[in-house]
């Protein structure tokens, strides 16, 4: 419905989205940034969806302007599996249905949200995303691009750092996955897995049964010692070589190579790579089900593309 529109102070993003849906009175909200494009068939296939999965954010696939802006991202966020909008939640990107292109019911925004008001450096579409998740909601997009998303530099999302996205991913990551766990393995014994383990909580740095890694000059120093550790005696963490490893994995590297789908079958464990953006990305399935995410792949950089 149209509305009358009353000066208003901007709080926060978060604030100017929650006052649009208390101005609103329809029962489905749709989503979109003032800069960007809505193609016309959007509301209508977003809304049929939503009526077949009332319990999901609804997204669709996008176009960038100006053209080829942020790529990789967005062949990511377009090519993505109906499993993977759940499995790769915990990657470098961000959400996996893009908040602009979010189609809902009014009933599960009132459910999940309101969005985070924090203020600027916020990101509250992340927030509101792992709160979806939380509460068992579930994803869909529209295979069909029904947005332009517009790139430029003074963009909002700019604000948000890589240290805030990183300790919400990680708390996310422990909660949903790690607390989950009697013990995991961390692939990668270099800076990407050090950080990692320094980064996790005390109770779960202590389920991580080993680093392993490729390389020979990492294995040969046998253990890695958190010095930065208020523990006495500091924790030693053992250095493996990847074929004497154990899962599950958390895979802690930004660019994986065939070269890794060869190592990983050497171990009888089940590899897939795929190509995302120019980037190799690795999941492994250890045993029967247990879904590694790629948590740090492609990068923090592909993340900050996803803000742009």
């Amino acid at each position: 419905p149209l509305f009358s529109h009353k000066a208003v102070v901007c709080l926060s993003v978060g604030h100017s989205k929650n006052r649009a849906v208390a101005q609103s009175s329809g029962e489905f909200l749709c989503f979109q940034d003032a800069d960007d494009i809505m193609l016309p068939q959007r509301v209508r296939l977003q809304f049929e969806s939503s009526l077949l999965h009332p319990n999901s954010l609804i997204g669709s696939r996008i176009s960038r302007l100006p053209q080829g802006s942020t790529e990789r991202y967005t062949r990511w966020i377009n090519s993505l599996t109906p499993d993977q909008l759940q499995t790769q939640a915990f990657t470098s990107h961000g959400p996996t249905v893009v908040m602009p292109t979010w189609f809902c019911s009014r009933k599960l925004f009132q459910k999940v949200g309101p969005f985070n008001e924090g203020g600027k450096g916020v990101p509250e579409d992340l927030l509101f995303f792992y709160q979806h998740l939380r509460q068992g909601g579930s994803l869909v997009r529209v295979n069909e691009c029904l947005l332009v998303y517009r790139y430029h530099e003074e963009a909002a999302t700019h604000s948000v750092t890589e240290e805030t996205i990183w300790k919400l991913r990680l708390d996310f990551l422990q909660e949903r996955v790690l607390s989950q766990w009697e013990h995991f393995t961390i692939w990668s014994a270099g800076k990407q897995g050090r950080k990692l383990f320094r980064s996790l909580s005390p109770s779960t740095q202590k389920k991580v049964r080993a680093f392993c890694d490729v390389d020979v000059k990492k294995i040969k120093r046998g253990f890695y010692t958190y010095e930065e550790s208020q523990e006495r005696p500091k924790p030693r963490v053992p250095v493996l070589d990847f074929r004497e490893a154990c899962g599950p994995f958390i895979i802690c590297v930004k660019l994986v190579s065939f070269f890794i789908m060869y190592l990983f079958s050497s171990v009888k464990e089940a590899v897939c790579l795929e190509e995302v953006g120019g980037a190799k990305r690795l999941m492994v399935c250890v045993e029967t089900s247990t879904v590694l995410s790629l948590f740090f792949a492609p990068s923090i950089t592909a993340h900050n593309e996803k803000y742009q």
